[in-house]
């Protein structure tokens, strides 16, 4: 397994778990019709939830820019990209 997998596999994890975190809220609020403890604990449930979600999509990102070696696109100039572009975008 390599770099893009991880990045993919994290970051599709992050967005399932935002979503996730997301639904939870909205069901629980749905059910209730009000907000007490209950929902209350649940809303705290979805924030952790969530900010791992985040963090998974940011370390997926951070994954993929480092194996499509983006952050060599970022420093190059002029014809010194080539080679770069063509391993990202083949020949």
């Amino acid at each position: 397994m390599n770099i893009l997998f991880w990045g993919l596999t994290l970051s599709l994890i992050g967005k399932v778990l935002l979503a996730l975190g997301v639904l939870l809220a909205h069901h629980k609020i749905a059910h209730e019709h009000r907000i007490d403890r209950k929902v209350l604990r649940t809303f705290r449930t979805e924030f952790v939830i969530t900010l791992i979600g985040l963090f998974l999509i940011l370390m997926g990102y951070g994954l993929e820019l480092y194996f499509y070696h983006f952050a060599n696109l970022l420093t190059c100039h002029g014809t010194d990209c080539t080679p770069y572009l063509e391993a990202l975008f083949g020949n």
